[in-house]
């Protein structure tokens, strides 16, 4: 195996310990939440997971050859700001949707919250051309149907039957999340990546903590010494650990095979509390997750936006 070969394994690998760790955060969110209400303990995860890239930060800089330092890359204050506002912007939007989902995970299955929350990579696109007017292809369209198929099976609607509490805020989670995504994609490309999630992982912490505190929520120590096992996981692994893993990984793997690899997440999420909560899913709803999942993939796989022509290529 040449070196060019082994170093894809090693990305598609990373990728795939992405997703699992991902995956199995949603029991551990699950856990967490029987000790600390869903606001305090997504302030607290988002806090650990800010500080857990800390060092991640040092070792890329370390591995890029170049100085640890605050700012890294951004040396002009055009630079500083530019990160300063994506870090903001990405993180209320990752606040808002993290809140979501842990409100909506107590009142549903991991599988259903992991499925659900799927949905943001069909949201996506639609977001695009609704509010940025980016053209959405056949392939897009036809993940969507199939999409709408796996949500009505997995959440059981029929004419008699409408959406649960914990549905609705899963979807609203995914669609929240959907924002932070085009947003991140404004400004990735601008600042320095793993300190702007440092920053949003900073930001949702704040926005959470207002959000807690209004709600009445606890902040006892025992409280928190009970959900340290769930915090630290979401926190450290979920966050720390999973982010530096996808960065890896992504160096090496096609985007397309990356973005698969790490939909998955959702499969190990239902694989997770089977596992760790005993929970089980009706044949119904396990045909709602398939049809999720391959809504997911072709999102992927089929073409997402048609050709540019050679003058809008050119265009500015």
């Amino acid at each position: 195996m040449n070196s060019a070969k082994r170093k894809e394994m090693l990305g598609v690998l990373a990728l795939l310990l992405t997703a699992l760790i991902w995956g199995f955060a949603f029991s551990a969110q699950s856990v967490g939440m029987k000790h600390l209400g869903p606001c305090f303990f997504n302030a607290m995860r988002s806090f650990i997971g800010a500080f857990a890239l800390v060092p991640c930060i040092v070792l890329l800089d370390f591995l890029g050859h170049q100085r640890p330092s605050l700012w890294g890359s951004a040396k002009s204050s055009s630079e500083r700001r530019c990160l300063l506002r994506g870090g903001v912007a990405c993180g209320f939007f990752l606040g808002v949707a993290s809140i979501l989902q842990q409100v909506g995970i107590q009142s549903t299955t991991t599988a259903k919250a992991g499925f659900l929350t799927a949905l943001y990579v069909i949201i996506v696109p639609l977001l695009g051309w609704l509010l940025l007017k980016r053209r959405v292809a056949w392939g897009i369209w036809l993940a969507v149907a199939l999409a709408l198929v796996g949500l009505v099976l997995l959440c059981g609607l029929s004419i008699h039957a409408g959406f649960e509490i914990g549905d609705l805020w899963l979807l609203s989670c995914a669609l929240v999340f959907s924002f932070q995504i085009l947003t991140i994609d404004h400004f990735a490309p601008r600042v320095d990546c793993v300190r702007l999630s440092c920053l949003q992982f900073l930001t949702a912490g704040l926005v959470s903590v207002p959000v807690a505190l209004w709600h009445g929520e606890s902040f006892r120590a025992s409280d928190i010494l009970a959900a340290l096992g769930p915090l630290l996981y979401c926190g450290v692994f979920s966050s720390g650990v999973a982010y530096t893993l996808q960065v890896v990984g992504q160096k090496f793997v096609q985007p397309v095979i990356a973005t698969l690899l790490m939909s998955l997440e959702s499969v190990f999420s239902a694989v997770g509390g089977w596992l760790f909560l005993k929970q089980t899913l009706t044949l119904r709803e396990l045909a709602g997750c398939t049809a999720i999942l391959a809504a997911v993939i072709l999102a992927q796989l089929l073409p997402s936006a048609p050709q540019a022509t050679s003058a809008e290529e050119s265009a500015p």
